[in-house]
């Protein structure tokens, strides 16, 4: 059995991870971190005999496979960790940066890395049918991406909405940073044919709403996912996790689970 660790075990996605981990016969929680100072410190997991620990070293000692969806700013630690454990390493954190992804390639040389902006089975879906749409609509169909999450958010676009323009610019053979427009606000001029736009709204505790709009002169489509609670992103997560078992090394993706 698959020893798992958890960083940060008890936030809400941490927890959410500890159950959903815990209900697969495939994968045993053994240890879960928490920040330094904080009062879980030296217990137990509630409801398991997992640790808790002050440190991501600690967790990467013990731990086949750690899962970290902690807020950005530590991935590229991580990754390293994991390399030098060969340690597989899970990562759900969004608003990473050039460097966090180049520790993460760097890391799959080692071990098996997975790493995806949203694990719910309905995104990834959802970013396949963008592909696909914007294949096979031209350019005079405009995409704009819009998407809206609770207050406490601190990285805009969501790591989702730009994993779907990453999709949709991917299905009109573009690069996404020579087309994408940032919000707009002012003077901003006409629209330019082909670019994708973004649009980020935050307020209340809306855990995640993602729309894909393309639009022509004529007619419109709409393609759109909500996540009505964390739970799914926890059990795309230790899909993954039972998906990823069987890798030594390399970087993968949901699509690669999902094989789309």
């Amino acid at each position: 059995m698959t020893k798992v660790g958890i960083l940060g075990c008890m936030g809400r996605m941490g927890q959410a991870l500890t159950f959903a981990v815990q209900a697969c016969q495939d994968l045993q929680l053994v240890v879960g971190s928490e920040r330094s100072g904080h009062d879980a410190i030296g217990g137990v997991i509630p409801g398991t005999d997992a640790t808790i620990v002050g440190s991501a070293e600690e967790v990467f000692a013990v731990a086949d496979m750690v899962i970290d969806f902690t807020p950005p700013g530590s991935t590229a630690a991580h990754a390293l960790l994991a390399a030098n454990t060969r340690t597989k390493l899970i990562v759900g954190t969004t608003g990473l940066s050039t460097d966090d992804m180049a520790a993460l390639d760097a890391a799959a040389s080692s071990t098996a890395v997975m790493q995806a902006g949203n694990y719910s089975l309905g995104v990834n879906m959802l970013m396949a049918l963008t592909q696909q749409a914007a294949a096979k609509l031209g350019v005079d169909w405009d995409i704009e991406i819009v998407e809206m999450h609770h207050r406490h958010k601190v990285d805009a676009p969501s790591g989702t909405a730009l994993m779907l323009g990453e999709a949709a610019a991917e299905g009109r053979g573009v690069v996404l940073d020579d087309v994408r427009t940032p919000a707009r606000e002012g003077i901003t001029g006409e629209r330019r044919e082909g670019t994708i736009g973004f649009t980020a709204l935050r307020g209340g505790s809306v855990i995640g709403e993602h729309s894909v709009v393309l639009a022509s002169e004529s007619e419109r489509i709409t393609l759109s996912h909500r996540a009505e609670n964390r739970t799914l992103f926890a059990d795309g997560a230790v899909r993954a996790a039972v998906w990823l078992k069987s890798k030594d090394t390399g970087r993968y993706s949901m699509q690669d689970v999902l094989g789309l």
